[in-house]
């Protein structure tokens, strides 16, 4: 198995430990489920690049140091993630809900090729950093402070979500000519047993460099 697959592998294992199942409201654990994203937000086999849209030219290497999704009222911090001792992928505190995680062994957002970003769906306290992932719209903004300065601004293509076990690795985790984001927590059916039983993924590239 090359890298590729094997770095892929290893996300998918991690993104399972995103998925929150119960929350607890005065001592009673209740289900909630995430908003999840429409068929007017996926590809529907179109091209990766929303037609119209500019394609900013990547940025040199630099970590990211904060996101900023103002459609569904995102801002925070985000730290690395590396692959533990399994070769799974680390995934953020759980215990702080508004922390997002980048694959920091691979692409840096903003930088030339695909990066990677998670962020859990929920914990024991309420809705997570990515609850809302699932009612992103086409066209919306996403912005990453870098540590250089600069500020990576990107423009989300698609949102779609898919069952664990027909999560497209190769579309997600794919290098790509220009820089691109991708944003994954859990979503799709929920059952009491399992919790989320698939991943909502967001698609974006870079428009803007401030």
């Amino acid at each position: 198995m090359d890298r590729t697959a094997l770095r892929a592998r290893a996300w998918l294992a991690g993104i399972v430990a995103l998925c929150g199942v119960w929350l607890v409201h005065n001592g009673v654990a209740v289900r909630t489920v995430a908003p999840q994203p429409s068929r007017a937000e996926s590809f529907a086999a179109g091209p990766e690049v929303r037609p119209g849209t500019p394609v900013a030219e990547p940025l040199r290497s630099s970590a990211p140091v904060r996101i900023r999704i103002p459609g569904i009222g995102v801002d925070a911090p985000m730290t690395g993630l590396g692959l533990d001792a399994a070769g799974a992928l680390d995934t953020p505190p759980a215990g702080n809900r508004n922390l997002a995680g980048w694959y920091e062994d691979g692409t840096p957002p903003g930088a030339r090729g695909t990066a990677i970003v998670a962020g859990h769906v929920d914990n024991a306290e309420g809705p997570a950093v990515f609850y809302a992932l699932g009612s992103l719209k086409k066209g919306a903004a996403v912005e990453i402070d870098r540590g250089d300065g600069r500020t990576a601004v990107f423009s989300v293509d698609a949102v779609e979500v898919y069952e664990k076990d027909e999560f497209p690795d190769k579309r997600v985790y794919g290098a790509t000519p220009h820089a691109s984001l991708r944003l994954i927590t859990c979503g799709g059916g929920f059952t009491r047993e399992t919790g989320y039983l698939g991943n909502v993924v967001a698609y974006a590239h870079l428009t803007q460099v401030r």
